[in-house]
């Protein structure tokens, strides 16, 4: 197998080949991903609190995951799903992508993929370097940075190394960043391309600090119902739009989000109460939603239980797009490309995730913490109480011994 060299920053790594996708067969892809929203707000996951008729509708027209997990809080999920790397090997520092890092924009970008990014970055302040995007592997980019100023209404928007002003002095920030993508899938329909879409949506408008947001036109959209409503409003936008560009069938789009709901929500779900979790380890703060719908490859109406992590994500565009992973770092990540095209792929046996120094490993059934704490998840969803690991036996005595193992083989420790 070649290898070739990709100049990134002030560094030059090596890349390793893992794709065997050909020019012809390299599908488009649209990542979405919402910001506060756990599995509970979906109809789809067998939410009844709010209408997501366009993701329902998404949802069964392709295969829905029931066991992806993210970090409990929105940078940390956000650097994981960039780089295919875990905090630990990432560092933690808040709204900042690790100088040196490596991102899926970066590899399929050198595979010839044209990429573009929109919506919330907070891997940077773009006052401070405007071009943090471009550098990070994305072609074309509309962004919110962060907190530099208001993300909805009457937005502050740096898009493509500028700072827009009397253009959108009468906008919604959502519809600005979702017609920016679809002008780009446009211009790229000939593709390949990946457009990722880190949605600002269902993240409550700050409301203190050194500004407040309005939250929409005339003060609209400022609860939680309706901004949900209005991020179910745009993912049917974009996929009308991939449609009427005659892009539909040769375009992966998945749907996800960066950690659970506030915690100040409470919402139905099989008609049970669920309080929004976000910021928790617990499933409410990383048990998140994947929707994936690629008609005539991802299997329609299906049900996944395999895990995913954030991690994953990275390893998956490179084998779609047939592009290289760096040879020069460890990346955690396990592509789930096969199980996307309905065949059983090589599925992880455990999923980790991490913040503020405390991470967690875990499968379908079972989950230990790096502080020693083990739960049997089928008994004990919420996680009351942790058994007692010095008189375990059967099942969870397989499981403890088999999750400690990996956890010191990922860790080291």
């Amino acid at each position: 197998m070649s290898f070739f060299r990709v100049v990134l920053l002030a560094g030059v790594v090596f890349l390793s080949w893992i794709g065997v996708a050909s020019a012809e067969s390299r599908p488009n892809v649209l990542l979405i991903m919402a910001d506060d929203l756990g599995v509970e707000c979906l109809g789809s996951y067998g939410g009844t609190s709010y209408p997501t008729p366009n993701l329902d509708a998404l949802a069964a027209s392709g295969t829905r995951f029931t066991h992806a997990y993210s970090t409990p809080k929105c940078s940390p999920s956000r650097v994981n799903l960039l780089t295919g790397r875990y905090g630990f090997r990432t560092g933690e520092e808040w709204g900042v992508l690790p100088a040196g890092e490596i991102t899926f924009g970066n590899i399929v970008q050198a595979a010839g993929v044209k990429t573009a990014v929109a919506g919330k970055w907070q891997m940077s302040l773009l006052k401070e370097n405007p071009n943090h995007p471009h550098e990070s592997g994305f072609d074309a980019y509309s962004l919110w940075a962060w907190h530099e100023g208001p993300r909805y209404w009457q937005p502050m928007i740096w898009q493509n190394g500028r700072l827009l002003h009397e253009e959108i002095a009468d906008r919604y920030g959502p519809d600005l960043y979702t017609e920016f993508l679809i002008d780009f899938m446009r211009e790229h329909r000939d593709g390949p391309f990946l457009a990722y879409y880190p949605m600002c949506l269902t993240h409550f408008p700050k409301t203190d600090g050194p500004y407040v947001e309005p939250p929409g036109p005339d003060g609209k959209y400022p609860t939680y119902a309706e901004m949900v409503a209005q991020m179910d409003r745009l993912i049917g936008e974009l996929v009308r739009a991939l449609e009427e560009l005659g892009l539909r069938e040769n375009t992966l789009i998945l749907f996800t989000a960066d950690n659970g709901s506030p915690n100040k929500v409470v919402s139905v779900r099989d008609g049970k109460e669920v309080k929004g979790g976000k910021a928790k380890h617990t499933n409410g703060g990383t048990h998140v939603p994947l929707i994936a719908s690629w008609p005539g490859v991802t299997p329609a109406g299906a049900v996944s239980e395999d895990l995913i992590d954030f991690s994953d994500f990275l390893p998956t565009f490179a084998e779609l797009f047939g592009a290289k992973l760096p040879a020069d770092r460890p990346i955690d990540g396990r592509s789930f490309a096969l199980q996307l095209k309905g065949q059983a792929g090589n599925p992880r046996a455990w999923a980790y995730t991490e913040f503020e120094g405390l991470g967690w490993i875990r499968n379908q059934g079972w989950k230990l913490y790096t502080d020693g704490r083990f739960f049997d998840m089928a008994s004990d969803p919420e996680e009351t109480s942790p058994l007692d690991v010095s008189g375990l036996d059967g099942d969870a005595a397989v499981m403890h011994a088999f999750l400690k193992k990996e956890l010191v083989n990922l860790r080291g420790e």
